[in-house]
């Protein structure tokens, strides 16, 4: 593990180039920020899942406000997604740390998330900003609701919050991409201020680092809103679907190692 000053210029970096590169593929830098917290930083667990939500804290109020000067706040898919989400996090941040505080056990979990949302940015196409990708179902709010609570709980156990999984999903369903983008954005934000606040409240009653790391988190954070930005200003020079297959054959490669790290 990295010290004296060299974690937070480490974390801060990395989080500016990872966000950089997984902002045009359509993701959250959470994604790949937790692997690297784990196999460089040396994050213990399960701190590391909310020093991972800290990111999102810090990084997503930028791009929500990009949303915002631009009339794109949401709306009602916003709070649907909120009131799902919100129940879901602290719900998974309670497994995070009563059943799952271990690093094998959770590298089972990492896995068999990785895997999976790899493969799905490899082999699909990005749905471009203000289409839908075929007839539009739009699905009942309560089966939202209940989707967006196991994302919300997804989010508390790995440290991401959400967005990465209810975008695809709801622009499957035919919702407009510029529609989507600032909903999930929205319900990340607000799942990521309740994981937070939820580890930090078990904190005070469990043994060992269940806190988040506020320095390394901050500092991901401040690279990340950076790195963001930047990326979404070269989106449009950069060959997005090379970007995308790229990010996914690496997601797909770090969760191919979580899953023999816990066969091991």
């Amino acid at each position: 593990m990295l010290g004296g000053g060299w974690t937070e210029a480490a974390a801060l970096v990395a989080a500016f180039l990872i966000a950089m590169v997984a902002t045009p593929a359509g993701i959250s830098g959470a994604v790949l920020l937790l692997p690297f917290q784990v196999s460089v930083l040396g994050t213990p667990s399960p701190a590391v899942t909310p020093t991972n939500l800290l990111y999102n804290v810090v990084a997503t109020p930028g791009a929500l406000y990009r949303y915002w000067r631009q009339g794109q706040a949401g709306g009602r898919l916003a709070l649907v997604l909120i009131a799902g989400t919100l129940p879901g996090v602290v719900a998974g941040s309670v497994i995070r740390v009563e059943l799952l505080p271990g690093p094998k056990v959770f590298a089972i979990v990492a896995a068999a998330f990785l895997i999976p949302l790899g493969i799905w940015l490899a082999l699909t196409r990005p749905a471009p900003a203000g289409t839908r990708t075929g007839p539009r179902r739009v699905l009942p709010a309560a089966a939202l609701i209940s989707l967006a609570a196991v994302v919300g709980c997804i989010g508390g156990i790995y440290g991401i919050g959400g967005g990465s999984i209810l975008a695809p999903i709801l622009i499957g369903s035919g919702r407009p991409a510029s529609q989507v983008a600032p909903a999930a954005l929205a319900s990340t934000f607000v799942t990521s201020v309740a994981g937070v606040v939820t580890f930090t409240v078990l904190s005070l009653h469990q043994p060992g680092p269940v806190a988040p790391d506020w320095p390394t988190g901050i500092a991901l954070g401040v690279g990340g809103l950076a790195g963001g930005y930047a990326g979404a200003r070269l989106q449009s020079r950069l060959p997005e679907l090379l970007i995308r297959r790229l990010v996914g054959v690496l997601v797909i490669a770090i969760g191919v190692r979580y899953l023999w790290l816990s066969l091991g």
